[in-house]
């Protein structure tokens, strides 16, 4: 009776921290969407003097150019956190389906995309995706076809694993003998018993998947001036950190934050599911 109240305790803690940080990634979401009406000021036009500090008319200072940097860090979240939205559901998608078939046909299919996965994985993975953007050119578009070549193994690999697993079920072998197709057995047994771990796993990886946008854009090899993506704002500073460090420092906490709430309402969805789990 005691450990069964101890669970419930948990779970409720676990819970209430789930609607926490559900609510502050809900209003990170908004404000990118919103943001054309938040900003005062146009993201990208000159507005004042350049580097101006931190005061009452422009609250995280002006840049070098002399647009106003809260302005463009409240607009950039539409292109850190859509870019981040758009990279998590193309991996998530291209690794389950290439999972799924790999673990559920099996021979060639399996060895194919698996012995592709093997090469991906054999190199550092942001090195093999600078090496990507590199060879396509620095863009929004290529550095999200370079993090995704470079990601979707994580997801084949898993979603292979519980195929197999879900596979050796009673309850798909008789769909199997009574002669269901595979399409079939797929979307009606297979897909719906993996759904929810591929789904927690997308959740728990949007802030890695965040750091390795910015971290792309920071090197030069992301989004472009005068975009204004967080990763590439840090880049711009870099040239007036000692002079005006606010060119840096709110872009970075900026990143800073989003990730910490994403990772936090990760961690939160999967032990969530966990607990419901025991």
């Amino acid at each position: 009776l005691g450990l069964n109240k101890l669970k419930k305790l948990k779970f409720i803690g676990k819970d209430t921290q789930l609607k926490i940080f559900l609510v502050l990634a809900i209003i990170v979401v908004l404000i990118a969407i919103f943001a054309p009406k938040i900003i005062p000021y146009s993201f990208d036009e000159e507005v004042g003097a350049s580097l101006t500090a931190p005061n009452g008319k422009y609250f995280f200072g002006t840049d070098q150019i002399g647009r106003d940097l809260f302005s463009r860090v409240i607009y950039g979240a539409r292109y850190s956190i859509f870019m981040t939205m758009t990279l998590v559901f193309i991996i998530f998608v291209v690794g389950t389906v290439l999972g799924v078939i790999a673990g559920y046909f099996g021979g060639i299919a399996d060895s194919v995309i698996m012995r592709i996965g093997d090469m991906m994985i054999a190199f550092p993975g942001l090195i093999l995706a600078i090496a990507i953007a590199g060879l396509l050119g620095p863009s929004v578009r290529n550095a999200i076809i370079a993090i995704s070549a470079v990601t979707w193994t994580k997801y084949a690999r898993l979603a292979r694993s519980m195929v197999l697993k879900i596979k050796q079920e009673l309850y798909v072998e008789a769909a199997k003998i009574t002669g269901s197709r595979n399409y079939s057995v797929i979307f009606k047994y297979i897909i719906p018993n993996m759904i929810t771990t591929m789904i927690v796993t997308a959740v728990s990886d949007m802030g890695t998947i965040m750091l390795e946008i910015a971290g792309l854009s920071f090197l030069g090899f992301g989004a472009q001036p005068p975009i204004p993506e967080w990763g590439a704002m840090l880049n711009e500073g870099r040239e007036t950190y000692t002079q005006a460090p606010w060119t840096m420092i709110y872009p970075g906490l900026a990143i800073v934050i989003v990730v910490i709430i994403f990772n936090m309402l990760g961690d939160s969805v999967r032990d969530l599911v966990d607990v419901k789990n025991e």
